[in-house]
């Protein structure tokens, strides 16, 4: 039997994953949800924390390139190309100018704004050099808002992406053979991914309307709601008259109780025998901050991110650190994600462009995040006395600049004898 070559089935019926749209949602619904997400990420504080609890240690970890295989002067290159150290070197790679160079840690605030929006799209763009080599310049990053068409192919890969037309020029089209994609959570031929906002919109409306409903409650029952009432009219008078004085009144208490502000000058004038009143809100009102605590866990939850719910939702720390442990390996795998995509579409790019498509091309690894351990004096002295740890003149370095003490002085530096317990020590 031969092997098959081409697929019979299909993964998406559409070019177009727009008029594909599964969504059930309307507001959630490609581009209108690009708002959407926009606002909660930059309006709600436990939205933002989420995002930032998920974002910031990927941004922090040391990235670095892998040889993997490659020769030597591949991966000089490539690393040189991305500002990224090379595994077993201790040096990052700093150029001698970042003008019109290619910058690894805002691609990846770019990238992980996937994230939010489920996709994040860029452009390569390069430049060649005197020796005739294509070298990186700049992934040109495609916002959200700007895209209007996503091409899909029937067996859901990538064909192209289509930018909003800027009056008196042509639409932008482009091709993925310079595209550089990173889509969350991607799903046959839908490119638009799915945002990690998307399980925790609904808590995030909900809270908003509470938000404000709290505040005009407190606007409101603050200080009370000032009543007029009207002082009796004068016995004797002729209806019409005691009509028209009751109406008068009443149209002055109006203006009165409405003008009614707190503060040094306030103040009102009334006639004998009327009164005005501040009233409160007989019973208790409802008390907001629960359900506000709670869709503020849901937030969390959406993301694994339970630690941030410490006090409220968890017991304990201990309890607490379990889910950070386990929120660390989630980021671990959104980090894999990233590299394995950089890797294919900006390194091997790159390589292939230069050196060929047979050539072995390096890869973009990281450290692990949530690694580090703290470096205490009793942690160094019993890697130093089991031999795991050789003292040198790095480590005395950094061990002076983590306690900092001052820097070591060679005229002045004395030999160290330890003393045992049978020894008197001489002053």
């Amino acid at each position: 039997m031969a092997a098959p070559t081409t697929e019979t089935g299909y993964a998406e019926e559409s070019t177009w994953w727009g008029l594909a749209e599964t969504e059930e949602t309307p507001e959630l619904q490609w581009p209108r949800n690009v708002q959407v997400y926009d606002r909660m990420r930059r309006q709600d504080a436990q939205v933002i924390s989420v995002l930032r609890a998920v974002m910031l240690p990927i941004r922090r970890t040391t990235w670095r390139i892998d040889a993997n295989g490659a020769r030597p002067e591949v991966a000089a290159r490539v690393a040189e190309d991305l500002g990224l150290p090379l595994v077993g070197s201790d040096e990052p790679y700093r150029p001698r100018r970042s003008r019109d160079r290619f910058s690894w840690p805002d691609h990846l605030r770019l990238a992980l704004l996937m994230l939010p929006f489920g996709h994040s799209f860029f452009e390569q763009v390069y430049r060649i050099d005197d020796t005739g080599h294509a070298r990186l310049r700049k992934l040109a990053w495609r916002p959200q808002r700007t895209l209007s068409r996503i091409d899909v192919a029937s067996d859901g890969g990538l064909l192209a992406i289509e930018q909003h037309g800027i009056t008196g020029k042509t639409t932008p089209r482009i091709g993925v053979d310079r595209l550089v994609a990173y889509v969350n959570e991607r799903e046959g031929g839908n490119w638009l991914g799915q945002s990690l906002l998307r399980p925790a919109y609904k808590y995030w409306i909900l809270k908003d309307r509470m938000l404000r409903v709290q505040a005009q409650a407190v606007d409101r029952n603050g200080l009370g709601v000032p009543v007029y009432t009207a002082s009796e009219p004068p016995e004797g008078l002729d209806p019409t008259k005691r009509e028209k004085r009751e109406q008068d009144e009443m149209d002055a208490g109006l203006k009165i109780a409405q003008g009614f502000r707190s503060g040094n000058s306030a103040g009102a004038a009334i006639p004998n025998g009327a009164k005005l009143a501040l009233l409160g809100v007989e019973g208790t009102l409802p008390d907001a901050s629960k359900p506000i605590s709670y869709y503020d866990e849901q937030i969390a939850r959406a993301v694994l991110a339970h630690f941030l719910n410490l006090g409220s939702e968890t017991g304990s720390w201990a309890l607490g650190s379990t889910f950070a442990d386990f929120f660390t390996l989630s980021l671990q795998t959104v980090a894999l994600q990233v590299a394995d995509v950089a890797t294919q579409h900006i390194v091997e790019d790159l390589v292939d462009l230069n050196w060929g498509v047979d050539e072995p091309a390096p890869k973009i690894v990281f450290d692990e995040i949530g690694s580090r351990h703290p470096a205490t004096a009793e942690a160094i002295r019993a890697l130093v006395e089991c031999g795991a740890l050789t003292v040198d003149d790095k480590l005395e370095e950094h061990v002076r600049a983590t306690y900092g003490l001052p820097d070591a002085d060679a005229d002045t530096a004395r030999e160290y004898k330890p003393t045992t317990g049978t020894e008197k020590e001489r002053p």
